[in-house]
């Protein structure tokens, strides 16, 4: 579409559809009007040189953030997740442009361009230091790997906009990964790339541009969409299961808190808990823990204190605890999707054993270098008392990668503004965020 349709097509009843299917029910005129915005500032404020040709059709895409429901920190050892896509997301208006230059504009950030290839027209994809820990390198990366896989890469200009805060534990940046790559995709491939292929070509361009090592789960839940089950056990063919997840017909909600704190000095806390785990995997000569089991290493544990240390221990009995348990999880899930209302109180016992398990085993809650900041901790603690004090049924637990960010909790609908006020009085206004889960995930939007 050309600027005029499009505008014209955000007020469209097909418009409606996706806005409320992304957004949630009640959301469309916000998302009308966040939509509109950044297509009218692309073309009032963008530098003139990275604006194609006024012919050029204008295209918008979408990918979400994404929530934890359970496996914390077992992808990278080739475990089991559940994961879901969620309403905040990561939004573009785009064009094509011809000169092999990506030129990418967020809300909040510094302008990105890269070009793609040198003064000759080779591709110039290498990763670059100076790029590391910025946005540059994810489309620098992500566009190398659509080379490698013998995929098709060029140039676009896109506005962009994000509602997954980042720090928050919802997966901003697997979000801007994910939309990255779908825009390659739609742009230059025809939009043929499964979401698995999407989620490995984000990744690599994390792990090995970006340098963050992080497994897979993140961007496989941001592309796939929904509630899926992951396998981890084939790494480079995971088995994804879309699953229901309809906690409403109880009368229960699914939120976040956000506890502040920053990502950014943290990669250190994450690197080590794959790295412990396989440390313990090593000790048997395997090269990740799937590869063993738990009465294995128990059986080995007095030796595996001297040689590895307690906390890698501790870190092991977490994985192969909480492995088991998303089968579980997925188990009651697709009860309660049958009517068996009564599964969800067996699902939410389990996402407590999650979250002690996390708390005491894999020890995410707060940075070991900085143990006066505890946010994690004390919206742990709060909650558990208002759930006591209140004789709420629900769960709480530690949400994603840890050390900073966000707890996810459970409870019925009408505890919710309670829950709300009590929280908020300590972590500030606008810090519990209720999650809709959307069925998309990264996608380009068709009005």
């Amino acid at each position: 579409m050309n600027y005029n349709e499009l505008i014209e097509s955000f007020n469209s009843k097909r418009a409606e559809e996706i806005f409320e299917e992304l957004y949630g029910e009640g959301e469309i005129e916000t998302a009308r009007c966040r939509y509109s915005m950044f297509l009218k500032s692309m073309l009032k404020d963008f530098p003139q040189t990275e604006l194609p040709e006024a012919s050029c059709p204008i295209r918008v895409f979408s990918a979400p953030g994404r929530t934890e429901l359970g496996g914390n920190h077992t992808d990278h050892n080739l475990g089991k997740v559940l994961a879901a896509s969620i309403q905040m997301d990561s939004a573009a208006i785009v064009q094509v442009r011809k000169d092999n230059t990506v030129f990418f504009r967020s809300t909040g950030y510094p302008d990105v361009k890269v070009k793609l290839t040198d003064s000759s027209g080779a591709y110039n994809l290498q990763p670059k230091p100076e790029e590391t820990g910025k946005t540059e390198s994810l489309v620098r990366g992500i566009a190398a790997e659509f080379i490698r896989r013998g995929y098709s890469v060029g140039g676009f200009s896109a506005n962009a906009d994000s509602t997954v805060l980042p720090g928050s534990g919802l997966s901003s940046s697997a979000a801007v990964e994910t939309l990255l790559c779908r825009i390659f995709d739609s742009l230059y491939n025809d939009g043929n790339l499964s979401p698995l292929k999407i989620a490995q070509i984000s990744q690599i361009a994390e792990n090995v541009y970006f340098g963050k090592p992080c497994g897979l789960m993140d961007q496989t839940a941001c592309a796939s969409g929904g509630a899926v089950a992951i396998d981890f056990a084939q790494a480079d063919s995971p088995a994804v299961r879309q699953i229901g997840f309809n906690l409403a017909a109880a009368g229960y909600s699914l939120c976040v808190v956000n506890t502040g704190g920053s990502h950014a000095d943290l990669t250190p806390d994450y690197a080590a808990i794959p790295a412990e785990m396989r440390m313990i995997a090593s000790f048997f000569g395997k090269s990740v823990l799937r590869e063993l089991d738990k009465e294995t290493v128990l059986s080995n544990a007095a030796e595996l204190r001297k040689v590895s240390g307690d906390r890698a221990l501790l870190r092991a009995l977490h994985f192969f605890d909480e492995n088991t348990r998303v089968d579980a999880m997925a188990f009651f899930l697709t009860e309660m999707e049958k009517g068996k209302t009564g599964s969800l109180f067996n699902y939410l016992d389990l996402v407590n054993e999650s979250g002690d398990s996390s708390w005491e085993l894999l020890q995410n809650i707060y940075s070991p270098k900085s143990p006066e900041s505890q946010g994690i901790t004390v919206s742990l603690a709060l909650t558990r008392d208002f759930f006591r004090r209140q004789k709420i049924k629900g769960a709480y637990r530690v949400h994603g990668g840890g050390f900073a960010g966000t707890i996810q909790v459970y409870l019925p609908v009408d505890a919710i503004e309670a829950y709300r006020t009590y929280i908020e009085t300590i972590f500030g206004s606008g810090s519990v965020t209720v999650l809709h889960i959307r069925p998309a995930g990264a996608v380009e939007l068709v009005f």
